[in-house]
């Protein structure tokens, strides 16, 4: 199958979605093309019921629901999903409109592309102490909170997504300990105190050296690394919240400038290809922060800069949404 569009958006996650939204609100025809089955990126298949607190106008939303209204905001514009195809191959120049080809040979001829990938493919981190549990108690991700409801509960990390975890599970686990291997957190200062404000049993310097039980997991043993005192957990689900290895894919093989994973952007937010934006976290430049705030920013910058390519003569700025006029 072929497309035709004024502007491609390659990763539908936030940015990407975003992005979708204001192209089309600047009156623009758009295709979206996506690796995963459903839109979201990580949100969706990662946290789709974690509390996301950077989101301007909400002081705190679910994953779920801020994917929903950005699915809602760009719905009025009708772009097209390529859902469950990886974009596989870009040709690009100034003369002519990109072509992206996707992995079951879809085609998509556009204007402009945005690539809005985040960090691409992702794959966690194996818990040390998995000895085929996965499934049976020990998960990865948490897409359902109330598949967890009334259990005992042991989650391994110390960064953002342990406390993320454990600030969402404490209010409907029986318990919840977190196990870091490190007396430190990575993990923002004032979400380690509220968790431990919440009753979260924190253990530090320690590791999950054995899980135990039947069909499901039982409990669990921690081991402090320095005294080796060890303390069983009792615990139906174990949360390997250890970080995953990221994979941009083929993209990485587009002749775009790259920098550890990230594509180099200007302020514009184009690449070095013609023709070619970015936004979201798979971008980098000087003072970049991984938010999804600024990545929706990024988005806008993106999707207005590209105007000059989409329709020559178009000027960059298009206008206040809200019906005003800049002096």
């Amino acid at each position: 199958m072929t497309h035709e569009c004024d502007i491609l958006i390659i990763g539908a996650g936030p940015a990407g979605l975003y992005a979708a939204y204001y192209a089309g609100f600047r009156g623009w025809s758009v295709v979206v093309m996506d690796a995963l089955p459903e839109p979201g990126g990580q949100i969706t298949a990662m946290y789709p019921e974690k509390d996301i607190f950077d989101v301007a106008g909400y002081p705190t939303v679910k994953g779920r629901e801020l994917v929903e209204n950005l699915l809602a905001s760009a719905a009025p514009y009708s772009p097209t999903y390529v859902l469950g195809e990886q974009a596989t191959s870009l040709t690009t120049s100034e003369e002519e409109p990109a072509v992206v080809v996707g992995a079951n040979g879809t085609t998509v001829r556009a204007k402009a592309v945005i690539i809005t990938g985040g960090i691409g493919s992702f794959t966690p981190r194996a818990l040390p102490a998995d000895d085929g549990w996965e499934g049976r108690g020990l998960v990865y991700f948490v897409p359902r909170l109330a598949d967890h409801a009334d259990r005992d509960i042991v989650i391994v990390g110390g960064g953002d997504s342990a406390f993320d975890w454990a600030y969402s599970l404490a209010p409907i686990a029986r318990s919840v300990a977190l196990v870091h291997r490190r007396e430190q957190f990575r993990a923002h200062g004032s979400m380690v105190d509220t968790v431990r404000d919440m009753g979260v049993r924190l253990f530090t310097s320690s590791q999950v050296t054995a899980i135990r039980g039947g069909a499901v997991i039982e409990e669990v043993e921690v081991t402090h690394k320095e005294t080796g005192e060890q303390t069983l957990l009792p615990a139906q689900t174990v949360v390997a919240a250890l970080g995953f290895v990221a994979n941009i894919g083929p993209i990485a093989q587009w002749g775009l400038d790259l920098a550890k994973r990230h594509l180099v952007v200007d302020t514009a937010m184009r690449t070095n290809l013609p023709r070619v934006f970015a936004a979201g976290d798979i971008t980098t430049y000087e003072g970049k922060v991984p938010l999804i705030s600024v990545g929706f920013g990024e988005a806008a910058l993106a999707v207005n800069n590209a105007a000059p390519i989409v329709e020559p003569g178009m000027g960059i700025f298009p206008g206040h949404s809200s019906g005003g006029s800049a002096e």
